[in-house]
């Protein structure tokens, strides 16, 4: 009786390589080239013990923890303690957001489109589509672990022996698995796709938190976070392997609750109630562009909330950045230092960087989000009315400009209000505000080269592979010392860093036109193709 539950289920994971045979390989080779590339970078990059000893220094101060965990090894700061402390979390960060919007592509999405309930009328056990999705998800970072591990040693880096090299490999694998598993879980208790998606990114977002102000405040802390868990292997130092395994008899356990409740579950139906709607619709939410706001409200407050609080945490620790940053010669090579400005304001504005592009994410997801209308065949029915397709793509750039203005707006609104309480000097609430509000045009841009692949009807995963790019160059360019050519292909190298820098209207304008001439684009391109292509 329990076989049969699963029956078919090594068919439907070859069905889930197929389906995704371009995506996970695309995956998989960016981890490893950007893993791999960083770490043979880090060799030849400090030449000396003392000039590594020197970048630790910069290293060991609040701020910096919140933003990219504690600094194991700093009294000895190596290539491997380098690479471990400088990526793994960051790198965390990605691969769990990695395993929400696969999972939740394979389950949930699938049950909404009905392609579940074709599978279930077949000879297929009930439990057969969630495990196929696990077991994909898991052999996928089986993979991811070993080729990173292997990679790493590779490099001959003596440091990096083969043991800390799969510790790595094990703590990003073992964090994709976890991941997976805990949105297996929300799937069964949400009743839509969105709101699995929602409830997964509210505990990535939490559990960085809860590992950020853990690090800074109180180590016992970090671990009520998974993000706390793994980092506590402290690879390439100590070397520590049972938090993973700890990690592992987690996700395991909740792997197990998610296939019991989806074998007791309803199809379509969702363990948490769902509050009913109005019994009319309001009159702006009888209108196409008042109507994909609602639809779209939750997560954009849902990411407002998120990276307000983000902004507020690290704004809250910048009162201690002076004093650690204070005289230490090769902050300069991190951050452009100019007379007259603090150490404290430099990081800020590299802080409002990467603030700005997790804003970004929300942004491109809102409009995305016409794709998945137009594969449920719902594009269609709004087009056969005297709704031109001009206006129906416009509505959907109109929303994302909107949440990009709430977004950003948010992050600036926790990163200052914070920040301006604990920073002693002249920094201004505006001048933290404004570090990350000038990177508004650019999270335009964003938005028209989204609208140009939208109106191309393929290729919508290149602005998610471009944003990843212009994390890279924020969060590792100086350090990796990247050409000004490979550093001037992200947009957002193209806006000056207040308060470093004087605002220029003319390029935020220059910005703005780019942004809208791409739309533009995008427009005319989705006037002519088909709707299902």
């Amino acid at each position: 009786m329990v076989k049969q539950q699963f029956l078919q289920t090594g068919r439907l994971m070859r069905l889930i390589l197929r389906r995704d045979r371009l995506r996970l390989p695309i995956w998989l080779i960016g981890f490893l080239f950007v893993t791999i590339g960083t770490a043979a970078l880090f060799k030849g990059l400090y030449a000396s013990h003392e000039e590594r000893q020197q970048m630790a220094t910069t290293f060991d101060n609040p701020a910096v923890t919140a933003l990219i965990g504690p600094g194991y090894g700093l009294d000895h700061y190596t290539e491997g303690a380098m690479m471990a402390h400088q990526m793994l979390a960051m790198t965390l960060l990605i691969i769990a957001v990695m395993s929400v919007l696969l999972v939740v592509r394979h389950t949930r999405s699938e049950e909404e489109e009905g392609r579940v309930e074709l599978i279930r009328a077949l000879p297929s056990g009930r439990l057969s589509n969630l495990t196929s999705t696990l077991l994909v998800m898991a052999l996928t970072y089986l993979v991811l672990a070993l080729t990173t591990g292997i990679g790493l040693y590779s490099l001959g880096i003596e440091s990096m022996d083969l043991n800390g090299s799969m510790l790595y490999g094990a703590a990003l694998g073992i964090t994709g698995i976890f991941f997976a598993a805990t949105t297996a879980l929300f799937a069964q208790l949400a009743q839509t796709s969105k709101g699995a998606v929602g409830l997964s990114f509210l505990l990535v977002g939490l559990g960085y938190l809860i590992r950020a102000i853990g690090d800074v405040s109180n180590e016992t802390i970090s671990w009520f976070s998974p993000f706390g868990w793994v980092l506590g292997s402290e690879v390439y130092v100590n070397d520590y392997w049972w938090p993973i395994g700890m990690t592992l008899i987690v996700s395991l356990i909740v792997a197990a609750v998610a296939l019991y409740l989806n074998s007791i579950r309803d199809l379509d139906a969702g363990f948490l109630p769902t509050r009913g709607g109005r019994r009319h619709a309001t009159a702006w939410s009888r209108s196409h562009l008042g109507l994909t706001l609602r639809l779209q409200k939750t997560s954009i407050i849902s990411w407002a909330v998120v990276i307000f609080i983000f902004g507020a945490t690290y704004g809250s620790v910048l009162g201690d950045t002076e004093t650690y940053f204070a005289e230490i010669e090769i902050m300069k090579e991190v951050m452009a230092n100019q007379d007259g400005i603090s150490m404290t304001l430099q990081f800020v504005t590299m802080v409002a960087a990467i603030m700005a592009v997790l804003s970004t994410i929300p942004v491109i997801m809102a409009i995305n989000k016409m794709k998945k209308e137009e594969k449920r065949n719902r594009t269609e029915q709004i087009l056969a009315t005297a709704m031109s397709r001009y206006k129906f793509l416009g509505n959907y750039i109109l929303v994302a400009i909107i949440t990009s203005i709430i977004t950003l707006g948010a992050g600036a609104l926790g990163l200052s209000a914070a920040g301006a309480a604990v920073v002693e000097g002249d920094i201004t609430f505006m001048e933290l505000f404004n570090a990350i509000m000038i990177f508004l045009p650019a999270t335009w841009v964003m938005v028209g080269l989204a609208a140009v692949f939208m109106g191309l009807g393929r290729m919508n995963g290149l602005p998610w592979l471009y944003l990843g790019f212009v994390f890279i160059v924020i969060y590792l360019g100086d350090l990796l010392q990247m050409s000004d050519a490979v550093r001037n292909l992200s947009v957002f190298e193209h806006v000056n860093s207040i308060p470093l820098e004087d605002f220029e209207l003319i390029q935020s304008l220059v910005l703005s036109v780019i942004a809208a001439g791409l739309m533009l684009v995008g427009l005319a391109l989705y006037r002519r193709r088909d709707v299902t292509g």
